[in-house]
């Protein structure tokens, strides 16, 4: 039988293994959410896998295990419990912040989509599969970061979309490896890179291609930072960390000559190390992972107030 504590622990290794910016910038979170992101993550990852990561797999098998997955998440989030070792922390999670289930539901038809769909014919094409798999998990994480105005929804969501082409741009490569590409068909032939994907070879229509598509998702960076002011101290401490690491892949590639076919570029650990530094707090130490009992105090729900004041946590 998996304990809470161990299934939330199962969630950060996850994310502490596969999602290193990510896991980076969780650590700039009061501890008491820390796990909750770490849970939305374990989700993400878990259904990722089934679609990459489970060898030479028909699609068929790929589809109908995601399919199980899906509706064992759904069984478990109906009756507010889970024996498996990632859902009992995702249903937990959910059930504390009142997520809404159809983002899960949305996630899970992109991750669908990652089974047939190879290309996109243009970035609204696009738009369309990362509505599940970026935008709506700035949906899922807004409830964990408590924002004062509901206005903080479309910010959210555009994060999560910088976040995600951020990731298409830095992945060319792999993505290829796996008979993938995100990057728009009508921007490819736009700027006559074909023989750039082709060959593997960045050429000047890559180049062009490429700082194009980095100035189109630092408009999605600036129109997240609408949403920072609305979270409080310590979530929007989190969430700078975060839009900072990940933009700063961007620069990276910039710094690279746009070789994103070739090799995957990398935020440097002294970068990680120092943004932590920069927007945590001194004089805070964060502890090395769940205290006893952490997971459950995370379930209570307070009668008034913020969050953080019903679980004791200073007022940012």
């Amino acid at each position: 039988m998996t304990t809470l504590e161990e299934s939330y622990r199962r969630c950060r290794e996850l994310n502490r293994r596969f999602g290193t910016t990510y896991y980076a910038a969780t650590w700039l979170l009061p501890a008491v959410k820390r796990h909750h992101v770490h849970a939305l993550y374990g989700f993400c990852r878990y259904a990722d896998d089934i679609v990459d990561d489970l060898g030479p797999v028909a699609v068929e098998v790929r589809g109908k295990a995601l399919a199980d997955f899906g509706q064992r998440f759904f069984e478990d989030l109906a009756s507010g419990r889970s024996d498996d070792p990632v859902l009992k922390a995702v249903v937990h999670t959910v059930r504390a912040f009142d997520i809404d289930p159809d983002c899960f539901r949305r996630f899970l038809r992109s991750m669908t989509m990652d089974l047939s769909v190879t290309s996109y014919p243009s970035f609204e094409d696009l738009l369309d599969y990362m509505d599940g798999s970026a935008a709506v998990i700035g949906e899922m994480m807004l409830p964990i970061l408590e924002p004062s105005s509901p206005e903080a929804l479309g910010p959210a969501r555009d994060l999560g979309i910088a976040f995600q082409l951020t990731n298409f741009w830095r992945d060319v490569g792999e993505d290829l490896d796996r008979g993938r590409v995100y990057v728009p068909e009508e921007d490819v032939e736009r700027f006559g890179a074909r023989e750039a994907l082709d060959a593997r070879r960045v050429t000047p229509g890559w180049v062009e291609l490429m700082a194009f598509e980095i100035e189109r998702t630092r408009g999605y960076y600036r129109s997240a930072d609408r949403g920072i002011a609305m979270l409080p101290g310590l979530s929007a401490r989190c969430i700078a960390g975060a839009r900072s690491l990940y933009s700063g892949i961007l620069e990276r590639i910039e710094a690279a000559g746009y070789d994103v076919l070739s090799q995957r570029v990398r935020v440097p650990g002294w970068r990680k190390a120092a943004v932590a530094a920069r927007v945590l707090r001194p004089a805070t130490p964060e502890p090395a992972g769940l205290r006893p009992g952490e997971a459950e105090r995370g379930a209570s729900k307070p009668s008034s107030g913020r969050v953080e004041r019903a679980r004791g946590l200073p007022r940012s």
